[in-house]
Order: C-alpha cells, then sequence, then structure tokens
C-alpha cells in the first residue's frame, strides 16, 4: 500500500482519512438511493395492482360479450325454427328486438339475399331511413359469404350509419344462414350497434369508475360507453374479440389518483436504513483486514505470473527505449540456446541474430525503437540463430511495453517457433498435389464410363440397320428369281431404296456417336456448350427412330402428345436427346420385364409454370415418359439417382444420374411420380428461348 500512497503523492495517514471519508459518502448515497428507490417500487407495485384487475375485468367483459353473442346466435336459430310464416316470423323477431337492445333490425332473406321481412327496434327511430338499406349491402353481403364458406354465423366490418337526428351508430351486420337438405336456403341478418353491445353485453359491475371502448387495431375508436375523468391517472387494458369474418380490440380504460404508498413504508424504510449502517461499519472493520491481505495477494499474484510465464512454450523477451533486453522467459532461452544472463542487457546486435541479416535486423529496430513505424498486429516472420549456429523461422508478435501511468516504456515480444508449421504445411502442399492428379484420374474414368453407357444406344442402332441391309442383300437374288421379268425391276428399286435408306441411318447414327462423344467430353470437363434454340417436335422425331426400333422388338405401343403453338427451348440438343431416349428406353425395359399386356408408352410435352425457380424468360416446358410398368419400390427411390447403382444385371448405374446432372445444367428439375393406375412417370423441364416468338395453340 505505500507504493500506492507515493504514487498518488499523499501520505499514509491522508489516504486513510480519505477512503473514510469516502466510506460515509457512500452511506449517505446509500440511504438516498434506498428512500428514492423504495418510493418508486411501492408506487410500481400499487399500479400494478391496479393494471392486473383492470386486466382481470377486461378479460371478463371480453368473456360476457362472447357468451352474450353466442346466445343471440342461438335465439336466431330458434327464430327460423318450424318454418314459420312471415307474419310469424314478424312476431317473434318484434320480441326478440324488445329484449335484444344490441339489435337494431332483423330480417329475413332469401338465398339470393333478396329481403322477405324485416323488423326494426322499437327503441330507435328506423336505423337506415336516411341513406336506406341498400347502402349496406355490400357488407350484407360479405357477411353472407363468409357465413356460407364457414356453415355457421359469420359478422361483417363494421361501419358508421348516419342518423336523421344529424348523429350516427357504428353497426355490424351478423349473417346467420339457413341449411335445409344441405342446401341454402335463406339467410337472418341482426343489425348489432357496436355501443349498445357495449351497454347491454358487459355486466354493470365491470363498468364501475371505468370506460369501455370498441377500437380498431390502429386505435381508431368505433364505439364508446362511460364518462371520462379528468384529472386522474389513466389505465388502460385491450383484448382482442375475434369474430368470424370481423376482428375489433376491446379497450377498457380505469382512472385512479396516484397510488397511496402502503402503511409499511415507514418500517420498511428504517430497517433498511439500519442494515445499511451495519454494512457500512462492517466494511470499515475489515478495510484493514483487507489492507494486509492485499500485500499478501501482490506477492502471490507475482509468484503466480512468475510460474505462468516459466511454463509457456511462446518466448517472451521484453526491451526498454534504448533496446536492452530487460526480461526473457525460460521458453525464449530454449528457442535460441543463451542463457537468461547472456541475453539480459545486450543491445544490437543481438546474439541470437544471423551475421548475414544483422544489418537489415539493425535498421528495422531502429526504425521500431524510434516510433516511427508501428508493427503489424499480425506479426512478422523473421530468421533467428541458435547458439550452435541453426538457423530456424519465428513469428513476432511485438506491442508496446505500458506502465501503470500510461507511458510507453518499452516493447514486449513474442516469439513463436514455426519450424514444425511450415514442415506440415510443405506435406499438405504435396498432398494437395497428390489429391488434384487423383480427381483427373477419377474424371477420365469417369468420362470413359460415359462414353461407355451413351454409345451403347447409337452402336445398337448402327449394328442393326447393318444386319437388315445384309439381310436384303442376301435375300435379292431370292427376290429377283421369285419376280417375273416386269417385277424384277420393281424390287431391285425396292431393295436398293431399303438398302439406301438403312445405310442413311447408318450414317446418322455414326454422325449421332460422334456427338455423343463430344458432348460427353465436355459435359465431364464440365465446359459450358453453345446451346441453341430447337423446337420440342425437333427433338421427337431425332429419337423416334431408335424408341420404335425397339418398340417393335418389345411389342410396346407408342403414344406422343405435343400440342401445337409450343416455342423452342435453349438446350443442348444431343445431351437432351440422351435423356429423352434414355427415359424412354428404361420404360419400355421396364414394361418388358414385368411382362404388362398392351403396353404403352406415352411421351408429352407442354408448358408449366410449376418450374419458375430458375429466373426469367417466357417460362419452361415440361417432358414427360410416362410407362404402365410395375412402378419403384419406396427403397429404390431414395437410391435411383445414385451414380453406378442400377438394378439391371447388364446395367452400368449411370443413366438417370447423367440425365438428372444434364437437365439441372440446363437450369431445370428431373423427378417422378406414380402413374394411375400403376407404373411412373418421368418429368424435365426446360427453358423456353427468351427470343422464340409467341405462336397460337
Amino acid at each position: 500500500m505505500s507504493g500506492g500512497a507515493a504514487s498518488t503523492g499523499m501520505p499514509p495517514r491522508h489516504v486513510s482519512m480519505y477512503l473514510r471519508w469516502s466510506l460515509w459518502a457512500l452511506l449517505i448515497a446509500l440511504v438516498a438511493a434506498l428512500l428514492v428507490t423504495l418510493v418508486w417500487l411501492a408506487g410500481r407495485y400499487e399500479a400494478s395492482q391496479v393494471q392486473t384487475k383492470l386486466e382481470r375485468d377486461t378479460a371478463d367483459a371480453l368473456g360476457d360479450i362472447r357468451s352474450a353473442l353466442t346466445r343471440n346466435v342461438q335465439s336466431l336459430q330458434a327464430l327460423q325454427s318450424g318454418n314459420p310464416t312471415r307474419a310469424a316470423w314478424n312476431d317473434r323477431a318484434s320480441q326478440l328486438l324488445r329484449e335484444h337492445r344490441e339489435w337494431i333490425r332483423l330480417e329475413w332473406r332469401d338465398a339470393a339475399l333478396g329481403t322477405l321481412t324485416s323488423m326494426d327496434t322499437p327503441y330507435r327511430a328506423s336505423p337506415f331511413a336516411r341513406l336506406g338499406r341498400a347502402n349496406a349491402h355490400a357488407d350484407v353481403a360479405l357477411a353472407c359469404a363468409n357465413a356460407r364458406r364457414f356453415s355457421g354465423p359469420a359478422y361483417s366490418s363494421s361501419y358508421f350509419l348516419p342518423q336523421s337526428d344529424g348523429l350516427g351508430v357504428e353497426v355490424m351486420e351478423l349473417c346467420l344462414p339457413q341449411v335445409t337438405a344441405g342446401q341454402t336456403t335463406g339467410y337472418v341478418v341482426a343489425t348489432y350497434a357496436l355501443g349498445e353491445i357495449l351497454a347491454g353485453l358487459v355486466g354493470p359491475q365491470l363498468m364501475r369508475s371505468q370506460e369501455i371502448s370498441f377500437t380498431e387495431a390502429d386505435g381508431t375508436r368505433l364505439a364508446l360507453h362511460g364518462t371520462a375523468r379528468r384529472g386522474s391517472r389513466v389505465f388502460t387494458s385491450q383484448q382482442l374479440l375475434d369474430l368470424p369474418g370481423n376482428t375489433m380490440v376491446l379497450r377498457m380504460d380505469s382512472w385512479r389518483g396516484a397510488p397511496d404508498l402502503f402503511p409499511n413504508v415507514l418500517t420498511a424504510l428504517v430497517t433498511a436504513m439500519s442494515i445499511a449502517l451495519v454494512v457500512v461499519l462492517v466494511l470499515l472493520a475489515k478495510d484493514m483486514r483487507r489492507r494486509l491481505r492485499a500485500e499478501q495477494d501482490l506477492a502471490d499474484a507475482l509468484a503466480f505470473r512468475k510460474a505462468m510465464e516459466d511454463s509457456l512454450v511462446t518466448g517472451l523477451r521484453a526491451r526498454d527505449l534504448q533496446g536492452r533486453i530487460t526480461y526473457v522467459n525460460p521458453a525464449f532461452c530454449a528457442m535460441v540456446g543463451f542463457s537468461p544472463e547472456e541475453l539480459l542487457g545486450n543491445t544490437m546486435p543481438a546474439p541470437y541474430w544471423p551475421p548475414e541479416l544483422a544489418g537489415e535486423y539493425r535498421k528495422r529496430q531502429e526504425i521500431r525503437l524510434a516510433g516511427q513505424q508501428a508493427p503489424p498486429r499480425e506479426g512478422y516472420e523473421s530468421v533467428f540463430m541458435r547458439k550452435d549456429g541453426s538457423r530456424f523461422p519465428v513469428l513476432i508478435i511485438e506491442a508496446p511495453l505500458i506502465n501503470h501511468h500510461g507511458v510507453q516504456t518499452g516493447w514486449m515480444s513474442a516469439f513463436l517457433d514455426i519450424s514444425e508449421q511450415r514442415r506440415v504445411e510443405e506435406i499438405s502442399r504435396a498432398s494437395q498435389e497428390r489429391m488434384q492428379a487423383t480427381a483427373r484420374l477419377a474424371t477420365v474414368g469417369e468420362m470413359a464410363s460415359l462414353l461407355s453407357h451413351e454409345l451403347n444406344q447409337p452402336l445398337a442402332a448402327i449394328s442393326s440397320y447393318a444386319t437388315g441391309t445384309i439381310n436384303l442383300l442376301k435375300a435379292r437374288p431370292a427376290l429377283q428369281a421369285a419376280a417375273g421379268p416386269g417385277d424384277a425391276e420393281v424390287a431391285q428399286a425396292s431393295a436398293l431404296a431399303d438398302i439406301e435408306g438403312a445405310m442413311r441411318r447408318i450414317a446418322e447414327q455414326a454422325e449421332r456417336a460422334g456427338k455423343v462423344i463430344k458432348s460427353v467430353h465436355d459435359f465431364v470437363r464440365r465446359r459450358d456448350k453453345e446451346r441453341e434454340p430447337v423446337e420440342p417436335q425437333e427433338l421427337l422425331d431425332a429419337i423416334m427412330p431408335l424408341v420404335s426400333l425397339q418398340a417393335r422388338k418389345l411389342g410396346v405401343r407408342v403414344e406422343t402428345r405435343l400440342r401445337r403453338g409450343l416455342p423452342a427451348v435453349l438446350c443442348d440438343r444431343t445431351m437432351v436427346e440422351q435423356v429423352l431416349l434414355n427415359l424412354a428406353r428404361n420404360a419400355m425395359q421396364a414394361m418388358d420385364q414385368a411382362h404388362v399386356a398392351d403396353p404403352c408408352l406415352v411421351i408429352e410435352v407442354r408448358r408449366t409454370g410449376a418450374a419458375a425457380q430458375a429466373g426469367a424468360g417466357k417460362g419452361w416446358l415440361e417432358f414427360s415418359v410416362a410407362d404402365q410398368g410395375p412402378g419403384i419400390p419406396e427403397p429404390i427411390q431414395r437410391k435411383l439417382f445414385t451414380p453406378f447403382f442400377t438394378t439391371k444385371d447388364e446395367g452400368m448405374g449411370l443413366g438417370l444420374s447423367m440425365c438428372r446432372t444434364v437437365v439441372e445444367q440446363h437450369g431445370g428439375f428431373l423427378g417422378f411420380e406414380s402413374n394411375r393406375p400403376q407404373g411412373t412417370i418421368f418429368r424435365f423441364t426446360l427453358p423456353v428461348d427468351p427470343a422464340s416468338p409467341e405462336r397460337p395453340a
């Protein structure tokens, strides 16, 4: 404590007196704060009690209104019981209007909302004498539409109804549908006066010294009951009255004077002041013991800091403003191989500086000690030399060394040996290069797998056409021998035409195989291919020869449903044709394996707006391929698009995976659903060409 007294320039005795006066000032401030706090808490307590009671009264008033409205609905239902005549209905309605002042008009309307008969309240002039009933037809129609939808009573929004005496009333409509054999045959319409609801449906015990009103959500008052008092504090509570078709806020205001203090405030204050005085005396007694303990705590803190610094693996070094080393921890000594005696008091050049870098380090330290350049907060790297002459990289983080007066007395530096980090980085770099090489090999394997999968179809078509050509050539002599002299030339011309068509198909499929190789190559290398606008009919025409070939082989009937006027799609023609071909081929194989009687494959193209998630343009076209096969079991559905997953003995498991990737690269979506009554429908979307003109269907 003597050090603290010396730092303030005051003798120890004056410091002790200063602390005592500070404690007395604290005592006075504490007592004053307690008095103010207790008075404030008393007022808050009284106000909270009033507010709690008001919240309870508001909830009770809301319950009364809801119960009364429910009973009124039951009364209106009884009004329509027994299919009354108009005269009988008028008698019942007149009796109800005398019993319920909240109703100002009752009407019996037919199913078209035409008024059959009506009765007005006897307690006021005709409410619709000034504007007429037709002015509120929109509110009645809305309430009855809601009632028909809810199959029960519904309310309209409130509206202001001017009266002949220059005043007005806020009203709302209640519509109760009359249902006979499931058909709405008429309505009972009751017009409520909101002010009369507040006056007649809320218990009188809740209205004493309180004002109740209906308001809108923004606070606009619709109806009010009660008399406001001036010069009093107002407490407000609001509850939501949620009716079918209409929602209002029930607000209740209470006027109370400023809350009185509860009777035991004086006792509480005296008790609190006594406790505060005892606490201050205890604090004064403990102050002396705390002073003695502070010196011991300071010694313990110094020992703890020393143990902590000695346990660090980070090297620490302190220097004064002249560059002399004033402190090093054991970790720094172990790092450089010098003892503390060899380092303390040394200036530039330091013994751990490499001789070839000493000049550069000297200039850097001169700039740092002169304060011309602050060290970076993230630190900087350097190279140190151990006592045995070996070099190692270090990360240096420096910060100003500030004393308790806020004056800089030197620099504190932290050192991290990053030799191991450099070695790990080198190993990681080599591992990354090996991973990149492995990824390239995987890409080569993926391209080879895709090529082998996609070339099966054009090569199979080429083989089929070549076999057909050979058969035609073998059958040509027999045809010529069987034909007469005049028919030989016709048979020969027909055979040549068939052979020419088959050779043209072989050339087309060979060209298609080349396009498949190029498209798959670009697809695997993730290159953006030039897309072109393609008519949907052209896509179907391109695959139909191969689809028809396999359909005839498997006995499948193929139907195409293409609406007229569809716009062109912007796509990679070859890859989209492969998607359609793969889906059609899978569908036919599924029906063949299930031995479906009269199998039918349906390929449909139509416009859709369900795939608009991809952005602009004129929309999307949906392609669907439907079969009548056995469907897809639940366990297989989750893995259907997984690469290399297949249910076929000769399959590779790449077809559907490639189809989804192609569609997603176009921004579309590929999915499937069950067909009714059996089978599966695969659907995918492609973007419409923005430049494609709109054509009538």
